[in-house]
């Protein structure tokens, strides 16, 4: 299988992007923090696929990225602070691990990139998207970096140039209305919790 190489300035190459997706196959694109592997959220064999190519076991689970803070009920039950800090941040470089209404927790993210917006709008579900890369190696920053890890493994590569800020997001697990950092990033903890207090 070739990838193919997908021209994020093409409204018809985002099109066939979108249509690969929700075809169950998984396709990398940028986003503003580093490019991303995606999968259609709904498609078990689609993102045990995704977990094949990351070399992550399978009941680990992805980050869900969704096309606006809207549709964050759709997919989770987040409390009041973890809407707040949507409000604050979305769409941005900001994944809130929030309860799943099932027992558990799940990542959520809006991304501020228009392409990633446009292409999440048109798959028309959640996109199971981690970052490009194998587990443990750098994130891929260009699409020349995700076809030098992927190539002729996965479907399509939407390429956007480099993405804006080259690091990843900040993960914040927000539970019972408490702010725990997971990971550092692009947002500090101090204007998280800059923005609950301003909520207060």
């Amino acid at each position: 299988m070739k990838t193919e190489r997908l021209q994020a300035d093409k409204p018809e190459d985002v099109a066939r992007a979108a249509a690969l997706l929700r075809e169950g196959r998984v396709v990398a694109f940028p986003t503003e923090t580093v490019y991303g592997l995606g999968a259609r959220a709904d498609d078990p064999d689609a993102v045990a696929e995704l977990a094949r190519l990351k070399r992550r076991p399978e009941d680990k689970r992805f980050t869900l990225l969704i096309a606006s803070p809207d549709e964050a009920r759709r997919y989770a039950a987040p409390g009041p602070v973890a809407l707040a800090l949507a409000r604050a941040f979305w769409p941005g470089p900001l994944t809130l691990v929030v309860p799943d209404g099932r027992g558990g927790d799940i990542g959520l993210r809006c991304p501020e990139h228009p392409v990633a917006l446009e292409l999440l709008r048109r798959v028309g579900t959640a996109v199971a998207a981690p970052s490009a890369n194998v587990s443990g190696r750098p994130a891929a920053t260009t699409a020349a970096e995700v076809l030098e890890a992927f190539e002729g493994r996965i479907a399509a590569v939407l390429d956007g140039g480099p993405v804006e800020l080259g690091i990843a997001s900040t993960v914040a697990r927000v539970l019972d209305g408490e702010l725990e950092i997971l990971r550092e990033g692009a947002i500090s903890e101090s204007r998280l919790r800059e923005a609950i207090r301003s909520t207060r």
